[in-house]
């Protein structure tokens, strides 16, 4: 027996023209290839998800596979919820909608269904259907159903094409944005008030970062785009609301990386009379809250492309809180015992590459995010951090040279920081005024304006939502967890 010839296969200029002149086809039958309304009872995965046999259906989708099988074809019908498997009986829709559908509907169409749910006799949950209606015509061919997008550019430039064909990809931007509304949730149960600030601002405040620059041409004045929503959170503090978030989006104009996007979302919270300490507890029992709802637990497993598991983040309660000082101490119980030069050079013993500028701090920050905070998968509250670190945040009573702070480290990076935030107007602006040097500009006047008029010491955090997704679910990437990151423009 001779074996049945491969089929030939088509370049994607041949495969172009096939689909015109399908949609022609389509015209011709007098059939609208971009149709109008289609009222459907269910999505495809939801259908599936929650199946009851016996039910008159109205289901609409992208046909995702199809097998003909003489006077019957099976296909799949899905959208971001999932799919569902259809039978289409020529005895059912008649003969002329049939070969319709077989010769002028491709993969990639949309299709709305009207039928009966049923199950299979391999027991597959199904829509057996009675009436077919085209809705819209792909003029282009969906990636190869086995293996999905696997060109890295393609997947990011070109996200609903990854999303079409990557169930994981979908699972995760779904589980996302049901993360987002569940914090918000969380913290609104606990009091807490959802508020907006000015994405563009004249003095670009409340972190250390070089803004994106833009022109308001209606007030002639250059303009920022925001490094962070803090400055504006706390005039509301001033202004007597007591327990306040945002959750929107930040820009800093400084690089990509795996773990950085110029534009990202960030969750501010701030809390009055509350402090640190009281603002790691909201945090913890946050993101347990989201495990334990989203990701089945409180062990998060990291796995590679094959499935394999490479880590396990454990974040059972109560977390680790450990300060600042003693964690450098964990690495040479000499560190704060030698001259400035002297950490310089332990670093470099240490592997740690110095910049000639540094300052101290930075000497003893860098072997910090090296050798500490690179290697911290399970959560890490790192407390009482150097007052040139944070200079928005409250001294420590007890020692001036710290402040009253945490970092939150997970997998390997800093989640969340969290303060007893700083109330006093005239430390602020010494603070501002060191951290700012000569551009005595990135001094917000406005604010130090507020604080005089009475700010109530209060907690607050900052949560970077990028991140804390990578760790719930698994990426190793922020591109895999942002719809659609920055990329440098294609020539």
């Amino acid at each position: 027996m001779q074996p049945t010839p491969a089929a030939p296969e088509h370049s994607e200029s041949e495969l172009l023209q096939f689909r015109r002149e399908k949609l022609e086809g389509l015209v011709k039958t007098g059939i609208d290839p971009f149709g109008g309304r289609f009222d459907t009872t269910h999505q495809p995965g939801a259908l599936k998800a929650d199946f009851t046999e016996g039910l008159d259906v109205r289901v609409a989708g992208r046909v995702l596979s199809r097998r003909e099988m003489g006077k019957a074809t099976f296909f799949d019908l899905g959208d971001i919820t999932g799919r569902i498997q259809c039978y289409l009986s020529k005895g059912d829709v008649g003969d002329e909608a049939y070969v319709q559908f077989n010769q002028l509907i491709d993969i990639g169409d949309f299709v709305g269904v009207e039928g009966l749910s049923f199950i299979t006799k391999r027991g597959e949950r199904s829509i057996h259907v009675k009436k077919l209606t085209p809705l819209s015509k792909a003029l282009r061919p969906l990636p190869d159903k086995w293996h999905g997008v696997t060109d890295k550019e393609i997947k990011y430039r070109q996200r609903y094409l990854d999303l079409i064909s990557n169930d994981r990809s979908r699972e995760i931007f779904v589980t996302r944005s049901k993360m987002v509304a569940s914090i918000r949730s969380y913290l609104q149960e606990r009091g807490f008030l959802e508020v907006e600030t000015p994405m563009m601002q004249d003095v670009p405040g409340g972190a250390a970062a070089k803004p994106f620059e833009t022109f308001f041409h209606a007030l002639n004045q250059p303009m920022f785009l925001r490094i962070a929503p803090e400055l504006y959170l706390k005039r509301l503090l001033v202004a007597g609301f007591t327990q306040i978030f945002e959750l929107n989006r930040n820009f800093r104009n400084e690089g990509l990386s795996r773990r950085h996007n110029p534009e990202f979302t960030m969750l501010e919270a701030y809390w009055a009379y509350a402090d640190f300490e009281k603002m790691a507890d909201l945090v913890e029992g946050m993101i347990c809250h989201l495990a334990e709802n989203f990701c089945g637990g409180l062990k998060i497993e990291h796995k590679d492309e094959e499935g394999n598991v490479t880590k396990t983040i454990d974040l059972t309660r109560p977390w680790r809180r450990a300060r600042y000082t003693d964690l450098l101490k964990g690495i040479d119980p000499q560190w704060y015992e030698y001259t400035p030069e002297q950490r310089k050079a332990r670093a470099q013993e240490l592997g740690v590459e110095i910049g000639a500028n540094f300052e101290d701090y930075e000497v003893t920050q860098h072997v910090f995010e090296r050798l500490i905070e690179a290697k911290q998968f399970d959560p890490l509250y790192v407390t009482h951090c150097p007052k040139e670190l944070v200079p928005l945040a409250k001294q420590n009573a007890e020692d001036g040279s710290i402040v009253d702070v945490y970092e939150l480290v997970i997998n390997g990076q800093e989640i969340s920081p969290g303060y007893s935030e700083l109330n006093n107007p005239i430390v602020q602006r010494d603070r501002l005024e060191h951290q700012a040097g000569e551009e005595t500009q990135k001094i917000d006047e406005e604010f130090i304006l507020a604080l005089e008029h009475g700010m109530p010491p209060a907690g607050g955090i900052g949560i970077g939502i990028d991140r804390l997704i990578m760790m719930l679910t698994g990426a190793e990437s922020i591109r895999d967890v942002i719809l659609f990151p920055q990329l440098k423009r294609r020539d």
